[in-house]
C-alpha cells in the first residue's frame, strides 16, 4: 500500500518537473530577444520536459503490471529515444537555416541602441 503512494509521488514529481521545463521553455521563447537564444531555450526545455513527462507516464503504467502495460511502456520508451535524438537535430537544422538566411545574432551594440 505504501509503495503505491511512493510510486504515485514519483509520477507527480516527474510530470510537474516536465511541466516546469516546458513552461520555462515557453517563457524563454517569449522573453529572449534573439532568434538563436529562443532556439536555445526551446530546444533544451522542450526535450527535457517531454522526456520527464513521458517517464512519468511509463512509471504510472508500470504501476499496474501486465503484458499490455509493459508493451505500452516499451512504445513510450521508443518515443523518448526518438525525441532525445530528433529534437536536438531539428534545433540544429533550424539554426543552420537561420544562418543560411543571414539572420544576424544580437550583439552588445544592438542592445545599446
Amino acid at each position: 500500500m505504501i509503495v503505491e503512494y511512493i510510486i504515485d509521488a514519483f509520477v507527480i514529481i516527474l510530470v510537474l518537473l516536465g511541466l516546469f521545463f516546458l513552461f520555462t521553455a515557453t517563457v524563454g521563447l517569449l522573453r529572449f530577444p534573439d532568434f538563436y537564444c529562443k532556439l536555445q531555450a526551446t530546444g533544451k526545455g522542450d526535450t527535457l520536459g517531454a522526456i520527464l513527462i513521458l517517464l512519468g507516464v511509463i512509471l504510472y503504467n508500470l504501476h499496474d503490471f501486465s503484458l499490455n502495460n509493459f508493451l505500452v511502456c516499451l512504445k513510450i520508451l521508443f518515443i523518448i529515444i526518438f525525441i532525445f535524438h530528433a529534437n536536438p537535430v531539428a534545433t540544429h537544422a533550424i539554426t543552420k537555416a537561420g544562418l543560411d538566411a543571414d539572420v544576424k545574432p544580437l550583439t552588445k551594440e544592438d542592445i545599446r541602441k
